[in-house]
């Protein structure tokens, strides 16, 4: 059986941003092209609405053109499941919160991922390996 897998906005920011002039963040940016590079129709991947207006945001921040980060975020939309943060999702993430001391956001991002039947969250926010609820295991990308 294929991994169920849900990517955190971070690997997909990482993606679109080339800096050369920051060679840790240019290294992060080839090692998030090849990653997402390695996946393919036979993987469920699995994003949020909560990934998608982050990486909107982050991409903002950066300065991108509004019709360029438009056109990014339709064409991954396209390339993998978003699922709806819903009120199960919230709720969900203060058990999270409140078991593991991750913000927020963090608990939203894992009580999603959760909710959808992931076994693997690729994000370089959390514990690399960290296991959440016995199903859902952390894994750093870079």
């Amino acid at each position: 059986m294929k991994d169920k897998v849900f990517i955190d906005t971070n690997v997909f920011v990482y993606a679109y941003l080339e800096n050369p002039k920051k060679q840790e963040d240019y290294e992060k940016h080839l090692k998030a092209k090849e990653f997402l590079r390695s996946f393919t129709t036979e993987n469920t991947v699995i994003i949020s609405t909560q990934v998608c207006n982050e990486y909107y945001s982050a991409l903002s921040k950066n300065k991108i053109e509004n019709h360029d980060i438009q056109s990014s975020l339709s064409s991954l939309v396209q390339m993998v499941n978003v699922a709806s943060i819903s009120k199960n999702t919230v709720l969900g993430s203060f058990a999270i919160k409140n078991r593991y001391s991750f913000s927020y956001w963090d608990s939203l991002i894992l009580s999603s991922a959760l909710e959808n039947g992931c076994n693997i969250i690729y994000s370089e926010d959390m514990q690399d390996g960290q296991l959440i609820d016995r199903v859902l295991r952390v894994v750093n990308p870079f």
